[in-house]
């Protein structure tokens, strides 16, 4: 082998080691993004059962400050 099949090599094994790399890295936020949805889905749920639990009529929530005893 002469030296310009031992560089070919190497610059192909640094590339195969690259690739794998980044697959690892692609496949880890992948992961990253599929819990993130789950998340989003499960707060778009919890937000719709809380709307659906606001007053029909408009009125205005009450705030909790508002009901605080007078000594407070």
């Amino acid at each position: 082998m002469d030296n310009t099949d031992t560089r070919t090599e190497q610059r192909i094994t640094e590339l195969e080691i690259k690739a794998s790399f980044t697959e690892d890295t692609l496949d880890r936020l992948n992961e990253v993004v599929v819990r993130q949805q789950q998340q989003i889905e499960l707060l778009q749920r919890e937000l719709a059962r809380w709307l659906a639990q606001a007053p029909a009529d408009g009125a205005p929530m009450r705030s909790l400050r508002e009901e605080l005893p007078p000594h407070y």
